[in-house]
């Protein structure tokens, strides 16, 4: 009957002395032991309960990796409390719900700015009644009820240790693996977020499961620098860092992320296709900066790591010259470019989220890099489906691993069966009702199938699939996830949406990447004065348009999705941003939200003009609001007939 903090405990009365934590601090990396750990976690747990925290009551931790936060979590599962853990770049008014919904009094933050968030909702949250931060800068003098540092809730714990010897060690021993663990608030791209309930079995049935499937050690490294708020993050660097005992890094901030990457060279890695693509988006553009010596060196190279290394990788049958010539090509371009990413160390590394483009899972996997995708999400506690080694492919996302049971329902959604499956959403039966049937099936929500060799294949969430009314390709269907992930796949589009759904035709918004069409732009001495300005430039327009008619082009290959081709397209004239309510804190799209908020527009595609003028509001981060306006230019695309294939 494990929980979490009896595996802390674990570790620290087997290998006291062993690195659990590492943060970066002022530049140098800062090393909080198993034994040094527990030590603080005992002491946080007393503060917490002679502050009032009780078994059963919610604990919300806003903040970046940091191990006092961590710390805070396992102190609060100790005591029998539950962890909420809510994305640290969301605004004041996104925790509104989530602070009521589970009726937080207690709450650890990392900094001012989220202490700041918390002051500003006090009189619509008002039985939020401790705040504790952690990073002591800028909150020198503030007077606010309720608001302690840290060192302070430490220092009480401390003084309650005298007093309560056993406290601790009773509290923890009263736990069981079916106490709820941590309460997960999912995204929410349809309306308030949903509590998901997880408890320790459900949480480290999955971590184990994981740890099985790649023979994962303590002497794993894992840098944490994703939102601890996504499940994603918080199995890797919690739930498995716990049950194997590695050692997880937190970064300094942000912005040293990829220098601290380098640093510490994490052996397993996890991160969604938009970090992949943001850093090999960071190499295409040096490569093209360098001279032609160094680009031609680095061309041939690659053209033979596209034929030669997935095949390594893959453990297939390679020729003894194109061996020797893959060993030179790793001594020249592909060992330094692993050392210049961070990933010279990486022994498994995973995506997950979203779809990954093929050339891009190609790339990495090319140059040595065991990258595989998985399947799962909040409600599974993760891993559902994984791609085993020498088995990974760019469109499939794996096979079900140890305990996971999969049916597809005659609609075509993916229904799940595991040990990790969500306890049920937070006060809300209904829901809970819909998606857990009562012999155990979780409704995904995600359209698939099975391939013959038992990889799990995902389309699109089932709820968006629709079909095409009227046209050429009356009555096919529609996959707008499919089209839109296909679209991102090239580098110099950030994101897209589309739409056709009982409409004759698809049709599609883009956002450009501003700093790799940027580069583009500068490159062929074309002057911009902003992202909108070069959205709207006709050279932009013609590189989009070479990316949709390729679209177009691969799609009618598919018989089945053929008729979801992109017809005609606009550049937005902004990027859709979390903040301007356009995509959730983890960058799904809101769909709803866009369809409404830009419906002037999904008009003027259907209604065949060739521009439209746009006025949209936007929000920054400090709060401040202004106007963004254009005249957006709508251009048709090629399409193909499909190909049909033989009888």
């Amino acid at each position: 009957m494990e929980t979490f903090p009896r595996l802390l405990l674990g570790h620290a009365a087997t290998r006291p002395e062993a690195p659990a934590l590492r943060e970066k601090a002022f530049g140098l990396w800062q090393t909080l032991t198993w034994a040094q750990l527990a030590t603080l976690v005992q002491e946080l747990a007393l503060g917490l309960a002679a502050a009032g925290l009780r078994r059963g009551e919610h604990l919300v931790i806003v903040g970046e990796n940091r191990p006092r936060l961590y710390a805070c979590m396992l102190a609060a599962q100790s005591i029998g409390a539950v962890p909420v853990p809510l994305y640290q770049d969301a605004v004041a008014a996104e925790f509104v719900f989530p602070l009521n919904n589970a009726e937080v009094a207690f709450a650890v933050v990392e900094d001012q700015e989220q202490v700041d968030k918390l002051l500003e909702l006090r009189e619509q949250v008002p039985q939020l009644r401790r705040i504790w931060y952690d990073d002591p800068r800028g909150l020198r003098n503030y007077d606010e009820p309720g608001l302690a540092s840290l060192d302070e809730l430490i220092a009480h714990g401390r003084a309650a240790q005298s007093e309560r010897p056993q406290f601790f060690a009773t509290e923890v021993a009263a736990g069981q693996a079916e106490d709820v663990a941590a309460l997960f608030f999912t995204s929410g791209t349809t309306g308030n977020p949903k509590g998901v309930i997880h408890t320790h079995a459900t949480l480290i049935d999955r971590a184990r499961a994981g740890q099985r499937f790649d023979r994962l050690t303590d002497r794993e490294e894992v840098l944490a620098y994703l939102p601890p708020a996504w499940i994603g993050q918080n199995i890797f660097s919690f739930a498995q860092w716990l049950a194997c005992g590695y050692v997880v890094n937190c970064p300094e901030s942000a912005s040293t992320v990829s220098i601290d990457l380098k640093e510490i060279g994490p052996t397993y890695y996890f991160a969604p296709p938009r970090v992949f693509e943001g850093l090999l988006t960071t190499v295409m553009i040096r490569m093209e900066d360098a001279a032609r010596p160094k680009r031609w060196l680095f061309d041939r190279c690659m053209a033979l790591a596209r034929r030669v290394g997935t095949r390594l990788m893959d453990g297939q049958p390679v020729g003894l010259l194109d061996r020797l010539a893959y060993g030179l090509g790793d001594l020249l371009i592909y060992g330094p470019l692993r050392n210049t990413l961070g990933f010279s160390r990486v022994r498994v590394a995973y995506t997950a989220g979203e779809a990954i483009g093929p050339d891009l899972f190609s790339f990495y996997r090319a140059i040595g890099i065991n990258l595989k995708q998985l399947y799962g999400s909040t409600e599974t506690a993760v891993f559902v489906c994984l791609q085993p080694d020498h088995e990974a492919r760019a469109d499939t996302v794996g096979v079900p691993i140890d305990g996971v049971e999969i049916r597809l329902a005659d609609s075509g959604e993916l229904l799940v069966r595991s040990p990790g499956l969500l306890k049920g959403y937070y006060k809300n039966e209904a829901a809970t009702r819909e998606a857990l049937t009562e012999d155990g099936w979780f409704h995904t929500g995600d359209a698939g199938f099975l391939t013959p060799g038992g990889h799990l294949k995902i389309i699109d969430r089932a709820k968006d699939v629709g079909r095409l009314s009227g046209g050429a390709f009356d009555g096919a269907m529609f996959a707008p996830k499919y089209v839109e992930n296909k679209l991102k796949f090239f580098p110099h589009i950030k994101e897209a949406v589309c739409f056709g759904d009982r409409r004759e035709k698809v049709c599609a918004f883009i956002n450009i990447d501003f700093e790799a069409v940027g580069n583009w732009a500068e490159r062929r001495n074309l002057p911009y004065a902003g992202y909108t300005d070069l959205a709207q430039r006709p050279e932009v327009y013609q590189l989009m348009l070479d990316c949709v008619e390729k679209v177009n082009a691969d799609l009618a290959q598919d018989e089945l999705l053929a008729g979801s081709q992109v017809s005609r397209f606009l550049v937005l004239h902004k990027e859709l941003d979390a903040d301007d309510g356009e995509l959730t804190r983890t960058r799904k799209v809101r769909r709803g939200a866009i369809a409404e908020k830009y419906g002037v527009l999904i008009d003027a595609l259907y209604a065949g003009k060739a521009s439209q003028y746009i006025e949209t509001q936007v929000k920054f981060e400090d709060g401040r609001t202004s106007m963004v306006a254009a005249d957006l230019r709508i251009v048709e695309a090629k399409t193909f007939p499909a190909v049909r294939s033989a009888a």
